[in-house]
This record gives structure tokens, C-alpha cells and sequence, in this order.
């Protein structure tokens, strides 16, 4: 394994209840050290079962996983130096007690013996996820996203090497998730911690990965920078699962001023500009987004997304023009 290289699967296949499209199937990987690496892929496609493949909660039917040289076996085999040196945050912490107080919660783990070291540590978690404040307060009294922030922040305590992150933003109200983002970002930066994390909700780690792997039904179908997949994706399915767009066929591209050399044009909603001029498409909704707005509309059946940051200039009923400046080709080419 090369040295900017952390974790690495070779052809590795789980499945279960012996149904190959179950799990994940001949998948080869390479996590880089020192980044934040996200999978991401719809319900389903295998993302937390290879985050459980790396962790070595889950034992390949084949293949390998290796953390730097050693390979890494079921944890039911035993504990190795790769185990200890990774630590995973899962979707609930239905493990921990609600009783105990966000310091003992922390601390947990800890040796005994060096009190000095150990309040350190916990001082130095507490502070790095912004929560001393609630240092005393038990576990349970805690709002999801405060939770998610002690979880890690026990997870970090131990100083290792990787942390698996398995949908840590699920709990998280939308007004917290930007900073625990931030965070995140910051602990890699500061401590050298490779972070895997795996999200059905790409919106939400775009701005926070550096490598993106997806997946669909099992399979690796793109990796790359979230910035190379997201303005290139190569397969609709990413285009989809990455950016808030609009399916057409060739017919009603058409009908779009598009003329398509492929049979599926897709198209986001930021690569339409909305005006007065023209005004052939229905405005049939006008969506809140904050400082913007999404519109819906609409023209011999068919509906586009369009983002709008003029707001309440084109309300509900009436008529615009739209121009599409990007869009792009996937399916059988046309004859």
C-alpha cells in the first residue's frame, strides 16, 4: 500500500442470505490519509456495509481489507493493532447510558490511573466539539445533534487514527449540521484524522469531502472530487444522487430548446435562468429556499426545477421565459 494511502479494499464481496444483490460485490478502494473521504449511493447500494467491511465489524465472503500493511479480520477473531487504531460513530447510541453525565460519557475508556491525562483529554474533546458547556448534563437530556457531537467527541478521545462516521448529520437539525461539518473539517486538519463517512444526502458532505465514492446496488460506479463529479458526472445515476435536477427525453428537451444527440438530458436547476421574455412556461409552485427560491414550472407537460434568486418576482400563475445554459447527455445515442 502506498503511503498516502490508509485503508484499501481488494475485490471485497459481503452478501447476505446469499443474494448478490445484497451487501457489496468485488470492491476495490483506496482511502487516502488524512482526508475526508465520503460514500455516498441510495438506500440500499452498500454503504454502510462497507463502512462495516473497513471496520471489521463484517468479514468479507472474499477479498481483503487492509489498514496500511495489516490486514484487517472480523473483530469476533480478535483485536488487532488496525482495530484500535480506527474507531466508528454509528447511526444510534442506543449503547450508551441516557443516566450518565456528558463527561463520564466521554471518558469512558480512558485508563483509570492518570486523572491529570484523562480530565485533559475530555477538556480537550469537549472544547474541539463546542461542548463544555453541557460537560455536566446527562447523556439523555441531550437534543440529537448535541448527542452526535459527544459520540464523536468519545469516539476522538483515544486520539485514533481513522474515524468511521455512519450518516452523522442523520440526527442533526439543519442549523447545527453546517458547524458540526466545520468541525469535522477541523479535527482532520488540526489532529491528521482520516475520516470515512457514509450519506444518502450528498448535499450535506459536498462541501466537506475531498474524495467522493459511489455506489449503486453494491458496485463502484464513479469516485472522484465531489467538485469533478458533480459539474462532470459520467453516469445519470450520480447526476442524480448529487445535484437537484430535472430527467428529460430527448422529445422534451426538445421542447426545451435542447436538441439532444442522447436519449436522457439532465439538467440542474441552477443552469436555467428564468425571465420575463418569453414567457411560455406556468409558474405552478414557488418553493421558499431563504435567500432564494426554487420554482416549478411548466410547459405542455412538462415541469423543470428552476432556481430563483429574484424572489416574489415570478409569483404562482404567472408566465416566464426560461434559457438553459448546461446540461447533460446520458442513455442510447440517436439515430
Amino acid at each position: 500500500m502506498q503511503d498516502d494511502f490508509i485503508l484499501e479494499t481488494i475485490s471485497v464481496t459481503k452478501n447476505f442470505f446469499g443474494d448478490k444483490s445484497s451487501g457489496v460485490n468485488n470492491v476495490t478502494i483506496f482511502i487516502p490519509k488524512g482526508k475526508v473521504t465520503a460514500i455516498v449511493g441510495e438506500s440500499g447500494s452498500g454503504k454502510t456495509t462497507l463502512l462495516n467491511l473497513l471496520y471489521g465489524t463484517l468479514e468479507p465472503d472474499h477479498g481483503e481489507v487492509f489498514f496500511k500493511e495489516e490486514q484487517v479480520l472480523s473483530r469476533q477473531r480478535g483485536i488487532q493493532h488496525a482495530h484500535k487504531a480506527m474507531r466508528m460513530v454509528a447511526q444510534h447510541d442506543n449503547d450508551l447510558d441516557p443516566r450518565i453525565s456528558v463527561w463520564d460519557t466521554i471518558s469512558e475508556g480512558l485508563p483509570a490511573e492518570d486523572q491529570s491525562h484523562a480530565i485533559h483529554r475530555v477538556t480537550e474533546a469537549l472544547n474541539l466539539l463546542n461542548i463544555y458547556p453541557l460537560r455536566e448534563m446527562p447523556f439523555g437530556k441531550l437534543s440529537g445533534g448535541e448527542k452526535q457531537r459527544v459520540t464523536i467527541a468519545r469516539a476522538l478521545i483515544s486520539r485514533p487514527e481513522v474515524l468511521l462516521l455512519d450518516e452523522p448529520f442523520n440526527q442533526v437539525d439543519a442549523t447545527y449540521r453546517e458547524g458540526l461539518q466545520h468541525d469535522i473539517r477541523y479535527i482532520v486538519k488540526e489532529w491528521g484524522v482520516t475520516v470515512v463517512l457514509v450519506s444518502h444526502d450528498p448535499a450535506e458532505i459536498l462541501s466537506m469531502a475531498d474524495e467522493l465514492i459511489v455506489l449503486k446496488e453494491g458496485e463502484i460506479v464513479e469516485n472522484g472530487s465531489p467538485e469533478q463529479l458533480y459539474h462532470s458526472p459520467k453516469l445519470l445515476y450520480t447526476a442524480q444522487i448529487l445535484a437537484s435536477c430535472t430527467r428529460l427525453t430527448s422529445a422534451h428537451a426538445k421542447v426545451c430548446g435542447i436538441k439532444s444527440k442522447r436519449s436522457i438530458v439532465v439538467v440542474y436547476a441552477e443552469h436555467i435562468k428564468v425571465s420575463s421574455l418569453g414567457s411560455k412556461w406556468l409558474v405552478k409552485m414557488v418553493l421558499f429556499k431563504g435567500f432564494f427560491e426554487e420554482l416549478i414550472v411548466e410547459k405542455e407537460g412538462i415541469t423543470l426545477r428552476v432556481l430563483n434568486y429574484d424572489r416574489r418576482k415570478y409569483p404562482v400563475g404567472s408566465k416566464v421565459g426560461i434559457s438553459i445554459g448546461k446540461y447533460f447527455e446520458f442513455g442510447k445515442w440517436e439515430s
